[in-house]
């Protein structure tokens, strides 16, 4: 069992990591092709990334003969406190590693800090890895505010800010940001499926929309009005919008249902997409309901709101559910639930934001892997920019991860899915979203 005083990302007491900020070392956590379409931007592409890091010496900070220390901060306390659990997936598949020999030989040392969802928070601790806890590179740094509040620090820096826990297609510009790589689906793409979805089954929609005031809410509605397109957008009849500061969005959801509404696209972090789907519940008000892949924690969200109240929501889905009856009998999941008895026994195994950190930490370590005995920051972010058609633990079927030099976004791939009342149950079509601004289209 991992013990918070051994680990600050701590999966064995239920909580998640260390909550304090005291920099106890972690414990010693377990152990490509470019796109064929323009070969020109893709060799500038290549060409910005090698010449960032053409000058970087082997021997980086955070790598000695025998590991290698990295880094994250996620939001233990605040309003996006329930995605802390993402750094106890990061743990778990590391301690995994570890005890089956590590990475060609080196242990995987993963340090985690608790930024509160406060993006002057994240910048300081990620400022203190770097420079005092000296990283090799930051990993599945959670939050799309918290991430823009150091993506310009890690890139001045030439620090990897490798696989962030944001669906913000900002994040992948490989151009401007050569050393930043996003890891969840892009939220453009998400809300586009939604529109689709809306578009082609109700042409009649009346739709209100509830969504965060910053980066992360405005990306949705980018992508989902584009994905309405120009007809669409009559359908939307109130926006209505929340700070996170704020102690609940009660007020909001009794104007969207006052709005007449039928459709509810809920763009919300966990704590107030629990509140929304309570409320509209008390309310009377029954739309058909599209959540935000952000917050489908069954434990987190649906729970607390209530498992009955929570019945017909709809989201999208890229990692299998463990709950599924269907991947009973399957390797990944075999290999996951014995990973999370053995090294976080009292933590969650359904819980989705641990799942996010374990498929994350997976491709990093193949990333890892590929660097031999180059285990370097530029060595790092090449090998990160090459995965092609790469399978890591628990991707639905048909879901790979595919990264390029002129396009950092990994995964591409979505399915909608239903909750039933006790777990999502897919439906529909899978998505294949192309390009790293949402592109659309049903991969029949």
């Amino acid at each position: 069992m991992l013990t918070a005083a051994k680990t600050r990302a701590s999966a064995g007491n239920g909580a998640s990591p260390d909550r304090s900020d005291r920099s106890a070392p972690a414990r010693r956590a377990a152990r490509r092709v470019l796109a064929p379409a323009g070969l020109l931007r893709a060799a500038a592409c290549w060409a910005v990334l090698l010449l960032s890091v053409a000058t970087l010496s082997q021997a980086d900070p955070g790598v000695t003969a025998t590991e290698i220390k990295i880094g994250n901060t996620v939001p233990l306390s605040g309003p996006a406190s329930a995605t802390g659990a993402i750094a106890t997936g990061f743990a778990v598949y590391f301690k995994k590693i570890n005890d089956a020999g590590g990475v060609n030989g080196r242990t995987i040392d993963f340090m985690s800090y608790d930024d509160g969802y406060s993006p002057p928070r994240t910048y300081e601790l990620a400022r203190r890895l770097i420079e005092q806890d000296h990283v090799l590179a930051l990993v599945g740094t959670a939050g799309t505010p918290t991430n823009t509040a150091i993506w310009r620090y890690m890139n001045e820096k030439r620090v990897p800010q490798l696989f962030i826990m944001s669906g913000a297609s900002k994040f992948n510009d490989p151009k401007g940001h050569p050393w930043t790589m996003p890891w969840l689906p892009s939220y453009e793409a998400e809300a586009a499926v939604y529109a689709r979805y809306i578009v082609e089954r109700l042409p009649k929609a009346r739709i209100g929309i509830l969504y965060q005031n910053d980066d992360f809410g405005k990306e949705y509605l980018r992508g989902f009005y584009k994905g309405l397109g120009p007809s669409g957008r009559k359908l939307v009849v109130l926006e209505q919008s929340y700070e996170t500061t704020d102690p609940t969005v009660d007020s909001q959801v009794v104007n969207l249902k006052n709005s007449g509404a039928d459709v509810f696209l809920d763009v919300t972090v966990p704590k107030f997409a629990a509140q929304a789907i309570k409320k509209a519940y008390a309310l009377g008000w029954r739309p058909l309901h599209f959540l935000s892949f952000i917050s489908a924690s069954i434990g987190s969200v649906l729970k607390p709101a209530g498992l009955d109240v929570s019945k017909d929501i709809v989201t999208v889905q890229f990692l299998k559910d463990p709950a599924d009856p269907r991947y009973e009998n399957d390797a990944d999941e075999g290999e996951y639930l014995a990973a999370m008895r053995r090294y976080a026994p009292r933590h969650n195994p359904y819980d989705p934001f641990v799942l996010w950190g374990y498929s994350a930490a997976a491709a990093f370590t193949d990333a890892l892997r590929r660097c031999g005995a180059d285990v370097s920051r530029g060595s790092l972010m090449r090998k990160a920019a090459s995965l092609h058609n790469v399978r890591v633990p628990m991707l639905l079927p048909g879901i790979v991860v595919d990264t390029s030099a002129q396009d950092f976004q990994p995964i591409r791939r979505l399915h909608l899915a239903r909750f039933d009342g006790a777990r999502w149950v897919l439906f529909g079509e899978l998505y294949d979203t192309a390009g790293p601004r949402g592109a659309l289209k049903p991969n029949r």
